[in-house]
């Protein structure tokens, strides 16, 4: 099995899950009390407003997403935190920046047709998974063995990932503890990993692979 960018969370990917793994030193908790999840938290207290203001504009939203990795974002606090001190991902102005694609992750037609299929469904089917915590817990919670994973692992991290990575973090403490096969290997990138690296995913895998005889 293979995990990238997000890690494999036994008792699911729930803020209730995600919160204890918070890194204090670069969120204080009197600060930042949901530390880089405060977007998840927004969209559970403001969910219409912030389905609206990503439909208020689908390219500019998608542009402003899909967004190659910052090595200088390291260590600093992540925009997704600031979500509710900002009224919102694009405050009040409650519509994205306009701003063109970023080619490192999107040739053109592969953008056209991402876009185009948001222009159909709009962001709230996507965005309404963040209301489902309650089912996610209780299905994970469902699994055989807790969850634990006894395949072989790998997991591929994003080393300036803003939200998730989880080599400066507790966010990969739950992967470690229920994977009994686990290999981890990162490569420079943001939280778009299997867009932003698509050659060296491969290659990582493939990597992996070989060296498990798999």
């Amino acid at each position: 099995m293979v995990f990238t960018s997000v890690p494999y969370l036994p008792e699911s990917f729930a803020l209730s899950s995600l919160l204890p793994l918070v890194d204090r030193k670069t969120y204080p908790i009197n600060q930042y009390p949901d530390g880089q999840w405060d977007y998840y938290r927004f969209y559970l207290t403001h969910f219409d407003q912030t389905v609206t203001d990503f439909d208020a504009d689908v390219p500019a939203s998608l542009s402003v997403i899909y967004r190659c990795g910052d090595p200088k974002t390291v260590g600093k606090v992540y925009p997704s935190a600031l979500a509710t001190r900002n009224g919102g991902w694009f405050g009040a102005a409650h519509r994205a920046p306009s701003m063109a694609a970023d080619p490192a992750l999107w040739p053109a037609d592969d953008f056209y047709a991402l876009m185009e299929a948001f222009r159909v469904t709009g962001f709230r089917p996507g965005n309404s998974w963040y209301l489902n915590d309650a089912a996610n817990v209780a299905y994970a919670r469902s699994a055989a063995d807790g969850g634990r994973l006894q395949q072989p692992v790998l997991f591929v991290n994003g080393d300036f990932d803003g939200i998730c990575d989880i080599t400066r973090t507790h966010l990969g403490d739950p992967m470690r503890k229920a994977c009994v096969n686990l290999t981890v290997s990162s490569l420079a990138s943001g939280h778009w990993l299997p867009l932003e690296r698509k050659a060296e995913l491969v290659h990582s895998i493939r990597a992996w692979l070989r060296a498990k005889n798999l």
